[in-house]
């Protein structure tokens, strides 16, 4: 079971890497978990983050609290707010 879990959300960074706005980022991860935010992403407690994946695809922060409280703009100037894996539109605190 957590072998598939850990496939499932590498495979959600990989595509996070061609990410070039809000609204990939929204589809990619979905909201199959229960969550706050419009999307969510459960692998936080894994090797590999979001943002990282982000950067890879031009993304850059506008801000961050912490490496899990964060806001990124995207290629196309949408972005989003990452909040413990709850994921929101727009970038403001």
């Amino acid at each position: 079971m957590w072998d598939n879990f850990w496939k499932l959300i590498d495979a959600q960074l990989k595509e996070l890497e061609s990410a070039k706005g809000a609204d990939d980022v929204m589809r990619i991860l979905g909201k199959d978990e229960p969550s706050a935010g419009e999307a969510f992403f459960a692998g936080s407690g894994g090797d590999d983050a979001v943002s990282e994946s982000l950067i890879t695809a031009g993304w850059s922060y506008v801000w961050a609290e912490w490496e899990q409280h964060y806001a990124m703009k995207a290629p196309d100037g949408s972005g989003i707010t990452y909040v413990e894996g709850d994921v929101y539109r727009g970038t403001e605190r």
